[in-house]
């Protein structure tokens, strides 16, 4: 009896409580936002197709079979969403510094040029990098200077694999030189879907116990808080910047290695794919958690992956996916603003 009494009267047991409570309402919270906004993209994108005659049953029936359907649309699936693994890192891991990068897709071409020119995914951390440089020395916006290199990184690809190092086998399709079937990576045993996935689920893992399990990233999370409070607490903000995005920029020139070594053979056009672009949506969608982007990548590899089935089916472009992709990519940004607004994920009484 005295026991119980004890643990009743020891003020951490309520704490403790508490803590709980909160903890489990902003979870909860931080997974029924963003179903809500998926199911609102849902109603919306369902209109558009009204509008242009087509059943938004049927569309979504081609979605699930494409994408999740059979054994080998699941496959597929997992291809397409090995690269999106890691550039979505690409904006989870700055986004810890509060650092909105959208650069990835340069980074990604950038590293399968390099894959196929000297087999290094080192520019892609060079590209991103540079974002850091430029935000901290020269105070340039992040979100506009990644964007910017991005541009810059295409056009050099384009004129590199044109030109330099094209091959000149390659008639109608500029490409470089095949890498060789020594260097192409294999496919997991027993899956018709390459190494890439698991490097992507293992950088995933990585980078959730780096950004929250290290004093890095408990650094990087006080700075993304408040950078000037970090400053005055003596840590070193400037090098967390340039650390954080060079190792995002690292992860998207790694999936432009793995497309080369994996998928192409060679590194050409394909490699601008919307792959960087799509990682944005992710992170947004998996809220810059590096656990919560697997899931997500999977998803939307799903509705890439059902592109073709959607086309033959219903006499609608490939790029109608890209519309769901944008009206997704709105709704997550408007729903942005209704964390914290609801009563329900609210912490009650002392807590509060």
């Amino acid at each position: 009896m005295s026991v119980a009494l004890d643990r009743t009267l020891d003020p951490a047991v309520p704490s403790f409580r508490a803590d709980l409570d909160i903890r489990i309402r902003l979870a909860v919270e931080a997974i029924a936002i963003p179903v809500l906004a998926l199911l609102a993209s849902a109603v919306i994108f369902s209109l558009f197709l009204l509008v242009q005659g087509k059943s938004p049953m049927s569309f979504f029936q081609l979605m699930w079979t494409g994408g999740f359907g059979t054994w080998f649309s699941l496959q597929n699936t997992l291809q397409r969403a090995a690269p999106l693994l890691l550039t979505a890192l690409c904006v989870a891991i700055p986004a810890q510094l509060g650092l909105v990068v959208i650069g990835g897709e340069g980074a990604l071409v950038l590293g399968g040029l390099a894959a196929a020119a000297v087999a290094l995914p080192l520019l892609g951390a060079l590209c991103i990098g540079l974002v850091g440089v430029l935000r901290h020395y020269r105070g340039v916006n992040e979100t506009i200077s990644s964007l910017l290199i991005a541009y810059i990184a295409i056009a050099v690809m384009n004129h590199i694999v044109e030109g330099p190092l094209r091959d000149p086998a390659s008639l109608n399709k500029p490409s470089t030189r095949p890498i060789g079937e020594a260097y192409m990576l294999g496919n997991i045993p027993g899956l018709d879907v390459h190494w890439g996935l698991v490097v992507g689920v293992v950088a995933c893992i990585g980078a959730w116990v780096l950004m929250g399990r290290t004093t890095f990233g408990f650094a990087a999370r006080i700075t993304g808080g408040n950078a000037r409070a970090a400053m005055l607490q003596g840590l070193p903000v400037g090098r967390l910047m340039v650390a954080a995005c060079a190792l995002a920029g690292a992860c998207a020139g790694l999936a432009g290695m793995l497309e080369v070594a994996a998928v192409h053979g060679n590194a050409n056009a394909s490699l601008v794919a919307g792959y960087g672009y799509t990682g944005i949506l992710v992170a947004f969608l998996a809220r810059q958690n590096p656990v919560a982007i697997m899931p997500v990548a999977l998803f939307f590899g799903g509705i890439v992956a059902s592109g073709g089935l959607i086309q033959r089916r219903l006499g609608l472009p490939d790029a109608t996916t890209l519309v769901l992709q944008g009206i997704i990519f709105v709704t997550i940004l408007v729903s942005e603003t209704l964390y914290g607004r609801f009563k329900i994920f609210q912490p009650k009484g002392p807590a509060a």
